[in-house]
């Protein structure tokens, strides 16, 4: 009769614990002091139960005190309790008191430890679980491949794979599920495509593992078939493979898509667009996760149309989906637009978080709105290194590096920790401003805080010396650093060119390659430039060669540089060529291949080039039309050139500069028009500048107009006294007329201004190797020259 009372209880009991009954539990609990049945280690442990399910954690506690002969399951029970709550420490150091443990013991706590982002100590823990005898179940090889993916431990899971193998557990698909998670989160898809090949079955989890781990390595395509793949076999879709579908889509604008035959790949917000009609056929128009993941894939698609139409109608919005319509418009340009829906969120009650307003702070920048952007970094309580590292990239990135060094004062001052992003844009603007001495105070900074050998880092390093003229320090920098990208290799051949040693530059891209190292864009365009520099021919069709077998002749960056250095070396028509077989052309290139032709004397085929470029609708700039006038100038056409800089401001609403009006006034003085030249010099907005002097006494020279040569002259003195060029162009034109005593002049005006005049170089491509000459001494002012 007992029995069957205490069989009842327990049936009651196990009622209130399914239905998470807390009152009616509470009664039975009662009827169990007052009957003296809360002794029993069965009940109590099934009252803990009861409790952690009603979330009564104190309740629990205070029966587990009470036990008097606590057993393994009691402990089980309640360090089961610990975990539940989060309470890792606790539970913790209720495992380690525990007289007794087992599997589940050791299980709970390591999924604990997992749950709770403490992966490392997981581990430990599992380390110590084995060394102890206890054979881990697929309980607990879940766990520990979850924390091995979370640690990118991949040798620690390759190791537990092979146990995996061992114990036989490698049919189990709890087990397999999380192993192949482990190797896509590790970024190791073979691995996980393996995995997924060798295995019997596949649910949801196993296919939104593969479609996530596809996505993460940049498998756009592969991650869609995937997807398609797992619609084929008809397993479940839920919410989750949905919102990772979406990542792909929202990932195909930068993903694979180009790499692929494009009349079979459809666009990716059309894939988006699929996606999002399947989820409102599965049923999942209210699934707020998934309606912030199609927000995210329009979003990053550009298509804010179809992004605000998908939030208007959402049944419930989180701080999460107004973030993404921020990040959304800041993407487009559209800082207004972004503004406004902080404004509406903050009116809806929602309270901006750190990424809402880096969001907000990335959208200002983009759309070039740095005032607003600083208003609202100001209005930051406390700003996280995020929020500092985005207002100071925008002033780096708007040339207002004054401020950005100022306000990057200002986060020493407040003591925020600089990260290796915040010293590679202050790094940066020390470059553009050509501060060496704050530079070295930042490298001291980098120093420090251990970030020196930071490749992002070291590379900033190498830049900021570089432009500073310190060659030795970029090198060693480079030399130093325990391991190297082509980043760093880039940064070392950009800092030789910087400082005019091509000849070490391009040495140095050979030893890039003899290391392995693939070269980049950047790499190329460089060492193009090197190679115009150098006017070395030879070398740059090497160059072109390996840019074709490497295929990156269709790239702008790349084919502007070969064009440039095409025209520098002379050789226009295959410059010519090339432009022509160029898919894709912009600005630079049509730039680069006028001014090559300007630079060649072929005044006629510039002027025609510009006129295509207008014709095919590509905008001009200020470069645009330096070229052009140069060409003009270089060829005679002279009204030509006075008609095209006329329409500057007219028809192309581009502002002329100085390089402008010195052109024309090259023109005007080649063409001996120098009543037009002063005029136009007198009106000029830069008559301070000695360029437009030094161009004027040229042409002065040319024709021998003495008058305005000795203005010109005397202006040139004003502006810059140690200039030998004023002095040498004078006694020249003096000399040209027999005036023998001017010369002299000149020559003791020189010596008594301590003036002196640079020795000139010249240089010759040898067998693929350059020679470079220095005219030892100045010619003397004899036999008509100076």
């Amino acid at each position: 009769m007992e029995s069957k009372t205490t069989t009842h209880l327990v049936n009651l009991l196990q009622a209130c614990i399914d239905k998470k009954a807390h009152r009616a539990g509470k009664i039975l609990h009662a009827f169990f002091l007052r009957n003296g049945l809360a002794s029993q280690t069965f009940l109590s442990n099934r009252l803990i139960e009861l409790y952690s399910k009603c979330g009564k954690i104190d309740s629990a506690c205070r029966v587990f005190d009470k036990i008097p002969q606590k057993g393994v399951y009691s402990w089980n029970a309640i360090l089961s309790v610990h975990c539940k709550v989060g309470n890792v420490q606790d539970a913790y150091a209720l495992f380690v008191k525990m007289p007794e443990r087992n599997t589940v013991s050791w299980n709970t706590l390591i999924s604990a430890l997992v749950r709770s982002g403490l992966e490392q100590k997981a581990l430990d823990a599992y380390d110590a679980m084995i060394s102890e005898g206890y054979v881990p179940t697929h309980f607990t090889l879940a766990s520990v491949f979850s924390g091995c993916g979370a640690l990118l431990a991949s040798e620690r899971g390759r190791i537990c794979h092979g146990l995996v193998i061992k114990i036989g557990l490698d049919k189990n698909i709890y087990v397999v599920n999380a192993l192949l998670c482990m190797y896509a989160k590790c970024g190791l898809m073979k691995d996980a495509i393996q995995v997924f090949g060798d295995m019997h079955e596949h649910n949801e989890v196993t296919f939104t593992a593969m479609v996530g781990g596809l996505v993460q390595t940049g498998r756009v395509m592969d991650s869609l078939k995937m997807f398609r793949l797992m619609c084929r076999k008809g397993i479940r879709i839920d919410s989750v493979s949905l919102s990772s579908i979406l990542g792909a889509c929202g990932r195909g604008v930068s993903g694979e898509f180009y790499q692929d035959d494009l009349n079979d790949v459809l666009s990716s917000n059309v894939h988006g667009q699929q996606a999002h009609a399947l989820s409102i056929k599965l049923g999942f128009e209210t699934d707020l996760h998934l309606n912030n993941s199609l927000l995210d894939m329009y979003a990053k698609n550009g298509d804010m149309d179809s992004a605000e139409k998908v939030f208007a109608h959402l049944p419930e919005a989180s701080v999460v989906s107004w973030n993404v319509m921020i990040a959304g418009h800041g993407q487009k340009y559209q800082s207004d637009k972004a503004f406004d829906y902080l404004q509406r969120m903050q009116w809806s009650g929602f309270e901006p978080d750190e990424v809402t307003y880096i969001n907000m702070l990335a959208g200002c920048i983009k759309s070039g709105d740095i005032e607003t952007g600083r208003r609202i970094f100001d209005s930051m309580s406390q700003p996280s290194v995020s929020s500092w590292n985005a207002i100071l990239s925008g002033y780096t990135q708007g040339g207002n590096h004054k401020e950005a060094i100022q306000l990057f004062r200002e986060m020493q001052f407040q003591r925020v920790q600089s990260d290796r992003t915040t010293l590679a844009i202050i790094l940066s603007s020390c470059a553009a401003m050509g501060l060496l001495e704050f530079g070295k105070q930042v490298h001291a900074a980098s120093r420090k805080a251990s970030f020196h050998t930071d490749i992002y880092v070291a590379s900033g390093l190498i830049g900021m010396y570089s432009k500073c003229g310190k060659t030795e320090m970029a090198g060693c920098i480079f030399y130093n650093m325990p391991e190297l990208d082509v980043v760093c290799w880039n940064s070392m051949i950009a800092c030789f060119s910087l400082n005019s040693l091509e000849v070490e530059a391009f040495n140095f891209f050979k030893q890039m390659r003899q290391n392995g190292i693939c070269p980049t864009q950047f790499s190329y365009a460089t060492v193009l430039s090197c190679c115009a520099k150098l006017s070395s021919l030879s070398q740059g069709r090497q160059i072109h060669a390996q840019i074709a077998k490497d295929g990156y002749v269709s790239d702008v960056f790349v084919g502007s540089a070969l064009i440039d250095m095409y025209c520098k070396c002379g050789d226009v028509d295959e410059a010519r060529r090339f432009f022509d077989m160029m898919h894709s052309k912009n600005t630079v290139t049509w730039n680069e291949m006028i001014h090559g032709y300007a630079q060649n004397g072929r005044g006629y085929d510039a002027v025609s080039l510009y006129k295509d470029m207008i014709t095919t609708g590509q905008k001009p700039d200020n470069i645009t039309f330096i070229a052009v006038l140069t060409a003009c100038s270089h060829s005679g056409l002279v009204d030509v050139g006075l008609e095209i800089f006329n329409s500057m401001q007219l028809e192309h609403d581009v502002e002329p500069v100085l390089d402008h009006y010195t052109c024309i006034i090259d023109s005007l003085g080649r063409a001996n028009r120098f009543d037009e030249a002063e005029v136009l010099i007198d009106k000029v907005p830069y008559k301070d500048d000695p360029v437009l002097w030094e161009v004027l006494l040229s042409s002065c020279r040319v024709h021998a107009n003495v008058s305005l040569a000795e203005r010109a002259a005397q202006e040139l003195y004003r502006l810059d006294p140690q200039n030998p060029t004023p002095y040498v162009l004078l006694a020249n034109i003096y000399s040209g007329l027999g005036r023998w005593d001017d010369v002299r002049a000149i020559r003791e005006l020189m010596s008594d201004k301590q003036v002196i005049k640079e020795p000139g170089y010249s240089w010759i491509d040898n067998k693929n190797e350059v020679q470079t000459f220095k005219v030892d001494e100045v010619q003397a002012v004899s036999g008509g020259t100076c």
